[in-house]
């Protein structure tokens, strides 16, 4: 028996509260989804995180501040590893958003158990969570573009700063997967669990295969969050290590547009349940890594130093998204443009310098300051 529907009535209908759960909700993508729910709609929003990213206190800080001294938030600290927290949190959902993750590569040749568990496990925990609690909600998850492996098979055209590329070689969704490193590997699965629970179950599942996400409140570091790392790596005057010649090429999308990506397939649900995009800034938006250092030089004047170190596992010379499959469904494509993306980080990073000191980074809210925050709960 599925349980009934909470909602309000408008001209004899019961219209469904949206009751949003965010797993990874304090992290970058999670807080500006969260932050857009609470400030455009009036869906109920509810952040699980385990709170292990540098910068999430201050994104909670910042939401609770959104939410005011309404109902709207609610804050589980726990793992998407504990099956039983997971199951309690998806109980009285009806969409759910899929970020909680391990994130970096060289963490998972580290300890591919750690990434397994986290990747596979804790996916697996939520789609038996929505599985079980009878109301089908939406799930959104957020897969890589290292599914794809490192494409080894692509011709390369040497250029002087960048390899060259054009729209043709823009990656869709036909490209071969491809599985390489344990990342590779566990987002992977991940994905295609997600996937055929949609087919299966009949769940509304949707599957993003993102290249590079930027924005504000990204807190970069070399694994994850390049854009920012490089960036913030200037202003502070901190060398960085690039692996590989530093002409490998990458789409960036602006975080703002990832939030309107997010809105497109919901909206369109009734097209998008069942389907995988790949989601990214596409041709308009790619840049070497070399490039980038150039741009940031341009528009902050400090030079960035670096050296150079063998390329990682399964790391891509030339990756550019082919988001047509997706604008054809539901009429998105990004509209910030990479310089855009820059700026918005730059201004983030002058309006919370506090932030980026050491002192900052050691900071940590105790969990009873958070759990008894307006606007919070356990």
């Amino acid at each position: 028996m599925r349980p009934r529907t909470e909602g309000i009535v408008m001209r004899d209908k019961v219209v469904p509260i949206r009751s949003v759960l965010i797993f990874g909700g304090a992290g970058f993508i999670g807080s500006n989804w969260a932050h857009r729910l609470l400030k455009t709609t009036d869906a109920k929003v509810h952040i699980f995180d385990n709170l292990s990213r540098r910068g999430v206190h201050h994104n909670l800080k910042w939401l609770q501040k959104a939410a005011g001294s309404s109902d709207r938030l609610q804050v589980t600290i726990g793992d998407v590893r504990d099956g039983a927290m997971v199951e309690r949190a998806v109980s009285k959902a009806n969409e759910i958003y899929h970020f909680a993750a391990q994130v970096a590569v060289t963490s998972s040749v580290n300890d591919p158990r750690f990434d397994f568990d986290v990747n596979i496990g804790g996916t697996f925990n939520v789609l038996e969570a929505a599985r079980k609690s009878g109301r089908k909600p939406f799930v959104l998850f957020t897969s890589t573009n290292k599914v794809y492996g490192n494409m080894g098979s692509q011709h390369l055209a040497l250029g002087m700063r960048r390899y060259n590329c054009s729209a043709k070689d823009a990656v869709s969704e036909m490209q071969p997967l491809d599985f390489h490193s344990p990342y590779g590997c566990s987002k992977g699965a991940a994905d295609q669990y997600v996937r055929d629970y949609g087919r299966i179950y009949d769940l509304p599942t949707v599957v993003f295969r993102m290249s590079c996400i930027a924005g504000p409140r990204q807190f970069g570091n070399e694994d994850q969050g390049w854009v920012a790392h490089f960036l913030y790596s200037a202003l502070e005057q901190q060398p960085i290590t690039i692996y590989g010649d530093g002409r490998q090429v990458r789409d960036v999308l602006a975080v703002e547009d990832l939030m309107r990506a997010f809105e497109s397939v919901r909206s369109h649900s009734n097209k998008t349940a069942g389907q995988v995009y790949n989601v990214g800034g596409g041709i308009e938006n790619c840049t070497s890594l070399l490039e980038l250092i150039d741009e940031i030089k341009q528009l902050t004047g400090m030079r960035l130093d670096y050296e150079f170190d063998r390329v990682r596992p399964g790391d891509q010379p030339l990756y550019v998204t082919d988001f047509s499959k997706l604008r054809h469904h539901t009429g998105w494509s990004p509209q910030v443009r990479l310089r855009e993306v820059l700026e918005n980080i730059y201004g983030f990073w002058k309006q919370n310098r506090e932030l980026f000191r050491p002192a900052a980074v050691a900071t940590r809210l105790t969990i009873p300051e958070l759990i008894h925050a307006p606007g919070a709960a356990s």
